[in-house]
């Protein structure tokens, strides 16, 4: 896995993720105290050394990529997500092709 970078980078992409989900509201969301709460809590200090500092950073990392990819698989999805069954012209049109004419004018 590459390296984690600086915590407060983190911070700030997951924050943007939650403001991407929760929409203008998302600083009134339970997920955005905790959040904005564990990272206060376990930030190191003069006093002490928080040895799971690392271990919440790793977590709020991934919590990151699954945020982004939520987000990213739902944009894909609406893009290219069929839209029902297509007609036999609809379908040769898409790939460039033309279905031959009947004779007769019935096609």
């Amino acid at each position: 896995m590459a390296a984690l970078g600086a915590p407060l980078r983190t911070l700030r992409a997951l924050l943007r993720e939650l403001r991407h989900a929760a929409g203008r509201s998302y600083r009134d969301s339970p997920a955005y105290r905790h959040v904005v709460a564990a990272f206060r809590a376990h930030r190191v200090t003069s006093e002490k050394l928080c040895r799971a500092q690392q271990e919440l950073h790793f977590q709020a990392a991934t919590y990151l990529c699954l945020l982004r990819s939520v987000r990213e698989h739902e944009a894909l999805h609406r893009e290219y997500h069929g839209r029902g069954e297509r007609s036999p012209q609809e379908v040769a049109g898409l790939v460039g092709f033309r279905l031959p004419q009947q004779p007769g004018g019935k096609g």
